[in-house]
């Protein structure tokens, strides 16, 4: 075995000498030191000042598939992973500008608890040193990835959440390894072909029922498309395709994040694990570009967008049939096509200013009360399980979700953040954030354009407006995919103005 000292080896000889004569050896490991200090007593970037380093930039892909049999996410039920249709990746890119370093991460998981995103960020501080609110980490949501977040009738495999830690901070790590001169830009696209809003207002006299049974509720998620019940969507959409794109000096493609408001495309079979449409978007844009087989690999990531009230379907038409993995398929290419058409209008920069800023805040959870957990246990003290579990959305699921939500901390933290990248502007919100929210966001922003990246370094459950918390609905049910307080919205909407004007 070599001896190392300070990132010097000794010879096989030369340690036995040592070992021989232990007042040489304490010579030569001064010697080893003196010559370690005087080369790194001046950082080579510290000879020359931030605006005459050279911007970089690098990316990476970790696989994050899991073995067959972990819980499937996205589901009232449970469905353990039996087939994999596509790899699941998590899809790193790293930005330097001289003086500071920003990493984007996006995973192919329906959410990810701030547990497991904290960690990874602390083994990605211990093996670089780059600090934790410089790294921005986000599932996609797919329905279709293994359970990551415990909600509904899915738990969470201790076991996976330790792999996806390792693999997060793998793919941060790599992607800084692989950092070398790059010319950055971005653009928006548009797309709005695929994003509906799934809440919608019925016609006077429908009756719309929660799953107690209750009528109060002015909306329906998701409702039969085609109906002639139908009267209007509660709320809008947003179509576009924010671009960030980096390529070298000479123009080869390094990587590409997307972002999109659209919740996903599903109707992937049970027990098939698949990344949905984002990771065919990658796949796609990948190829468009001309950037298969490279070394380093190009990477893309597809990041959701203000997703939590948004889908793909088409409410006003009868649905025509059409496979999961055709429509997946037509999905991302149109993204693709669009991000593509970005691409080629982008203005490339040799260098940009890089900024972070984030910030916690303490919510209130919204909790059952004494009568209503009292009402909970007696129905779930005589239900039935088929197979170990509750009907799908039937009343005893909800009332698995209250007595669960009641062992949660009557306020919990949230990690806000925002990138400042050129004149673009990126917030993360660990919720599945209303399009509303996301709209104003971008309206408010100082930087131009901006966008958000949802359910990023954390899952705190749906993030309705308070206007819609008064219209009901699926998203506004308490259970653990929705908790927060009323107010949610407004306090998590202040607090990315504040941090945007910080990064400013």
């Amino acid at each position: 075995m070599k001896l190392i000292i300070r990132g010097l080896q000794l010879s096989a000889a030369c340690q036995m000498v040592c070992r021989m004569n232990p007042i040489l050896l304490g010579i030569r490991r001064a010697t080893a030191l003196a010559i370690v200090m005087a080369s790194t007593a001046v950082p080579l970037h510290a000879q020359t000042s931030p605006a005459e380093r050279p911007f970089r930039a690098g990316a990476a892909a970790a696989n994050i598939t899991p073995w067959m049999g972990v819980s499937i996410n996205g589901n009232m039920t449970d469905h353990k992973g039996a087939s994999v249709h596509d790899q699941l990746h998590a899809r790193a890119i790293v930005l330097d500008d001289g003086q500071t370093r920003l990493a984007i991460v996006v995973a192919d998981s329906c959410m990810i608890y701030r547990e497991t995103f904290d960690a990874a960020k602390k083994l990605v501080r211990e093996r670089t040193g780059l600090p934790a609110e410089n790294i921005l980490m986000s599932a996609t949501h797919t329905h279709s990835g293994p359970a990551s977040a415990s909600v509904f009738q899915s738990d969470a495999n201790p076991e996976y959440q330790h792999f996806l830690t390792l693999r997060l901070a793998d793919a941060v790590q790599q992607a800084i390894a692989n950092l070398a001169p790059a010319q950055i830009g971005w653009g928006v696209g548009s797309e709005p072909r695929h994003v509906s809003n799934r809440r919608w207002r019925m016609k006077p006299g429908v009756l719309i029922q929660d799953v107690w049974g209750n009528t109060n509720d002015v909306v329906k998620m998701n409702p039969k498309p085609g109906s002639p019940e139908l009267l209007e969507p509660a709320g809008p959409t947003d179509p576009e395709v924010p671009v960030l794109a980096v390529q070298s000096p000479d123009g080869k493609p390094i990587a590409l994040l997307a972002n999109y408001s659209m919740h996903y495309v599903g109707g992937v079979p049970g027990g098939t694990y698949s990344a949905d449409y984002f990771g065919a978007f990658c796949d796609r844009i990948q190829e468009l570009l001309g950037a298969d087989r490279q070394d380093p690999p190009f990477v893309a990531l597809m990041s959701n967008g203000t997703s939590g009230d948004c889908n793909c379907m088409n409410f006003r038409e009868a649905p025509k049939p059409e496979a999961a993995f055709v429509k997946i398929r037509r999905v991302a290419n149109d993204l693709a096509d669009d991000a593509l058409g970005v691409w080629r209008k982008i203005q490339w920069h040799d260098r940009v200013e890089l900024k972070s800023a984030q910030k916690e805040i303490q919510l209130a959870v919204r909790k059952a009360s004494a009568d209503e957990l009292a009402r909970a246990r007696a129905l779930l003290s005589t239900a039935k399980k088929t197979n170990g579990q509750y009907g799908g959305w039937g009343p005893e699921v909800y009332a698995r979700e209250w007595l669960l939500l009641d062992e949660f901390p009557d306020r919990v933290p949230l990690v806000i953040q925002t990138f400042k990248i050129g004149e673009l502007g990126i917030a993360a919100i660990p919720c599945e954030v209303f399009v509303e929210i996301g709209l104003e966001i971008k309206k408010h922003s100082p930087l131009k354009p901006s966008f958000t990246i949802e359910l990023a370094n954390g899952y705190n459950g749906y993030l309705p407006t308070p206007a819609q918390h008064k219209l009901g609905g699926y998203e506004t049910w308490r259970a653990r995919s929705s908790y927060l307080e009323v107010d949610a919205a407004t306090k998590i909407f202040d607090t990315v103005m504040e941090l945007f004007a910080r990064v400013k």
